[in-house]
């Protein structure tokens, strides 16, 4: 199973807690409770690595007006919205929600430039409300592609407290590149032209780098 270098330190620390916990057990003469905290041991082990694990993606040949998702999750937000940052004006909302068992890393959605990118300090309720596009912590993302404009967030969630995002101003990004992660469930939002045609609908489950989830009308 590969792993993600945007997890190392994660690991290493969980890591040094279970042979903590470990040492611990052996030191316990009480059998119940070292089974328990071996028990322990292994789960924070294997959990924060299943968390990780960066699997291979087949990114597909998609057209210069399609758009991938950038994360894996179920979409739980289609609706039309104001973007004022980087759209300025209406504009359609894919939103997606990660769950903790759900891979974390993201990628980019669509090629073309990087224009706008924007941390906002925030708060920490559960990615699937609403109102957490707005409230929470996250990175919004702004590119410039083929005679349109696409913005896309990494939400934090209630657990997550670490947003990765190496995009800077200026990159020039390919659809289905990774680009970070968000640790610990979390939402992903894709604001794209309102008169874009969707192609998934709500709570289907979808992968980052390999789900088209919609088509930009240009003209």
């Amino acid at each position: 199973m590969r792993l993600t270098a945007y997890g190392r330190s994660v690991i290493l620390k969980v890591l040094l807690v279970s042979l903590l916990i470990d040492i611990i057990a052996l030191l316990i003469h009480n059998e119940i409770i070292k089974i328990v905290l071996i028990i322990l041991s292994v789960f924070l082990i294997a959990f924060t690595l299943y968390f990780f694990r960066d699997p291979q993606r087949n990114v597909p040949q998609i057209s210069d007006t399609e758009i991938l998702s950038p994360a894996d999750g179920k979409i739980m937000l289609i609706e039309e919205t104001t973007e004022e940052h980087f759209l300025k004006s209406r504009a359609l909302v894919i939103g997606i929600f990660l769950s903790p068992f759900d891979v974390h890393v993201n990628r980019v959605p669509v090629s073309g430039t990087v224009k706008y990118v924007n941390y906002f300090k925030g708060e920490f309720i559960a990615a699937f409300e609403k109102d957490s596009s707005l409230r929470n912590e996250r990175t919004e993302i702004g590119i410039e592609s083929n005679g349109f404009k696409l913005l896309f967030k990494q939400i934090a969630g209630f657990v997550a407290r670490r947003i990765v995002c190496e995009l800077r101003s200026g990159n020039t990004v390919k659809a289905g590149e990774k680009f970070g992660m968000i640790k610990f469930g979390s939402r992903v939002d894709v604001l794209i032209p309102v008169n874009s045609d969707v192609r998934v609908n709500l709570n289907q489950k979808v992968r980052g780098g390999e789900t088209i989830l919609a088509e930009v009308k240009l003209g």
